[in-house]
Formats: structure tokens, C-alpha cells, sequence
């Protein structure tokens, strides 16, 4: 049997291209996107074009995204395993970010993903099979100051996911949202952080959040290629899980989150059992 179809967006740096990377040097058959067709072929280099696919896709325009998901099926018969991982992370106070900040991040993080999804499922649907994994974050789940925007993005991820994944079961579709910590990526760079233009001197804490987080750069834990790794073996996996916190800082902020969401149920547990009737 053939190795599986993957389609992979945000893939010309960081998580995905490492990925595509591994993919390619496993024997899979890649259709990758990029802004560019040629930055994609470019930050591959050399390989067999039987195997991959650059794409050039604008993950706001449903037009190419549908004709990305067509070309692949066009070359490859199938897609088998989407993979969301274009996005890209935007600090501030909600107070500090423009509208535009705000709207060109939900555009990208979550309806970019949207529509890959709803460009991608029609096939996966008629192939009675599929993986989609979507890529959040741990400010997904576990959110840190001076990020509210990027968490309402990746939370939006997480949710859309969890209910996707129910959603779609009956079609032998699986869904798995990854939430990572840091990865030794470009993430941090200006390519892929934007910071609000409109900064506030009254946002101390913020502007502490922002610094201590560009001192990490060069210095994460994670490593994209161990990644890579794991998103292949989730992908063979016959049962995947729905929600994966990827790395050791990310499940060490997701269990300290769940303690503490723990502790605050029990803490009100009386007042909000007082709103049913005949209480």
C-alpha cells in the first residue's frame, strides 16, 4: 500500500518545514503551501517531484485554498493527512492592538484553518478516511500576559477541534489538535511575531511578558525535529489522540492549568449550584 498523502500549510519554515523535511526523506508524498511556490520548492531544495508539491496559497482567499486541496488530489489521488500549522503569534493589551492586528491574526490563525478543513473534508469524507491535525498552542489552553489576542486565536483552535472531532468520527476521520510549547523555530523572529505598533506605556506587565519572551529566542526547549517525529507517529497511529500538548513545558503549564481549574470548580461549587430551580 501506498504511503499516505500529506498537505501541510505554513510549510516553508519552522515546524512545518521540518517537518515536510521528514516526511519527504520518509518516502511520503507532500503537497506543502506557501506565500511563495518557489520559496516552498526553495527551502525544501532538491527532490522528487513525483513525491511533492509546492503550493502557492493565499489562506485567505477560499478560491486558492479549494484549488490547492484539487491540485493535490490531482496529483496524488488522495489526501490522507491535513496539517494546519500556518500561523502566527501577535502580542499587546487588547487595548493596544489595532482592529486590523486583530482581524489579520483571525484570519490567518483560525480562518485560514477553517477553510482548509472545509476545503479538505468533501475528499476525506468520500475516502471514508483522513487525519486532520490542527495546530494550536499551550496559550491555547494555559495562556500567558501581554498574548490575549494569540490565545483567543489558538483557544478558538482548540475548540473548533475538539467538536470537529466528534463531528466527523462516523466518516473514519480523525482529528487531533497539537498544542506546543516552545520550539527552537522562527517563531519568535519578526517573520513570525508581530508585537501591537500602538504600545502603551501603562502596560508594565505586558511589555515584562514581551521581553522575557524575545530573550527566548535561540534558547527554547523543543526541538522541530523531535516534533516532526511525533507528528508522523500520530498520524500512523490507528486511534489518535484528540487533544495532544506537545513538549514539556506545554504539559507542565496544561497540568498546572488543570489544577487550577480544579481547585476554582471546587471553591464556587456552591454558589453555582444555587441557579437551579428548587435549589
Amino acid at each position: 500500500m501506498d504511503k499516505k498523502v500529506w498537505y501541510v500549510t505554513g510549510a516553508s519554515k519552522g515546524l512545518g518545514l521540518a517537518l515536510v523535511k521528514q516526511l519527504l526523506a520518509a518516502g511520503y508524498r507532500v503537497a506543502a503551501t506557501s506565500r511563495s511556490a518557489d520559496a516552498m520548492q526553495s527551502a525544501v531544495g532538491d527532490t522528487n517531484s513525483n513525491q511533492f508539491l509546492p503550493l502557492e496559497v493565499d489562506l485567505g482567499d477560499a478560491a486558492s485554498v479549494n484549488g490547492s486541496i484539487e491540485q493535490t488530489v490531482s496529483k496524488f489521488g488522495r489526501v490522507d493527512v491535513v496539517v494546519n500549522n500556518a500561523g502566527f503569534g501577535i502580542g499587546g493589551s487588547l487595548e493596544e492592538l489595532s482592529e486590523k492586528e486583530i482581524v489579520d491574526s483571525f484570519g490567518v490563525n483560525v480562518y485560514g484553518t477553517i477553510k482548509v478543513i472545509k476545503a479538505a473534508l468533501p475528499v476525506m469524507r468520500k475516502q471514508r478516511s483522513g487525519h486532520i491535525i490542527n495546530i494550536s498552542s499551550i496559550a491555547g489552553f494555559a495562556a500567558a500576559t501581554g498574548w490575549s489576542v494569540y490565545a483567543a486565536t489558538k483557544f478558538a483552535v482548540i475548540g473548533l477541534s475538539e467538536v470537529l472531532a466528534d463531528d466527523v468520527r462516523e466518516f473514519g476521520i480523525n482529528v487531533t489538535v497539537v498544542a506546543p510549547g516552545a520550539f527552537r523555530t522562527e517563531f519568535l523572529s519578526e517573520q513570525s511575531l508581530v508585537l501591537a505598533e500602538n504600545k502603551m506605556e501603562e502596560y508594565e506587565a505586558v511589555r515584562a511578558s514581551h521581553t522575557r519572551y524575545l530573550t527566548m529566542n535561540g534558547k527554547q526547549a523543543g526541538d522541530p525535529q523531535k516534533a516532526a517525529e511525533v507528528f508522523i507517529r500520530l498520524a500512523e497511529m490507528p486511534e489518535p489522540p484528540v487533544r495532544f500538548f506537545m513538549g514539556t513545558d506545554a504539559y507542565n503549564r496544561a497540568l498546572q492549568k488543570t489544577d487550577q481549574l480544579k481547585a476554582n470548580l471546587e471553591q464556587w461549587k456552591e454558589l453555582s449550584s444555587i441557579t437551579d430551580f428548587g435549589a
